[in-house]
């Protein structure tokens, strides 16, 4: 196996595990938009941001995915790259890789009940962004890792 294939399953597992976090964190918080909407279809607004926030986790993994294609070439000519740097650039994947799938589902299910609160009190719409925010800081977290961990790989 040479170093380019270990770079190309980083960057896959960035996108693949950070995406799919994030489409279970906003399964989550669809689902319960959903049941809110068909009794009160006028809080779409103060729901959107709930429902929307689970996703962020999918585009760090993707923008993580997308510095490592570019860094070993493959939009282009591939650059040949030892299997050590191909295994820096995969653990360099790591951290927004397994960040971004469990803050995501964590944050979808915050957002949720976010959303239950949502529709029973409609005045406090923005009081559970605050708690999704906090859930978020550790996929900005693991993002930060990740890309200063890959920018650093000299290839």
């Amino acid at each position: 196996m040479s170093g380019l294939y270990i770079a190309m399953i980083g960057a896959a597992m960035a996108a693949f595990m950070a995406g799919i976090g994030s489409a279970i964190g906003i399964g989550y918080t669809g689902r319960a938009a959903s049941g809110v909407l068909s009794e009160a279809p006028d809080m779409f607004g103060r729901l959107f941001l709930l429902v929307a926030l689970p996703g962020t986790q999918g585009f760090y993994g993707f923008i993580i995915a997308l510095f490592i294609i570019l860094k070993v070439g493959l939009l282009g000519t591939p650059k040949a790259i030892t299997i050590y740097q191909g295994l820096e650039l995969l653990a360099a994947s790591l951290p927004i890789a397994f960040a971004g799938l469990l803050s995501a589902i964590h944050q979808g299910k915050v957002c949720a009940a976010g959303i239950d609160l949502t529709a029973k009190r409609p005045d406090q719409a923005m009081k559970p962004v605050i708690y999704g925010a906090m859930v978020e800081t550790y996929a900005v977290l693991g993002f930060l890792t990740s890309f200063f961990l890959m920018i650093n790989i000299k290839i």
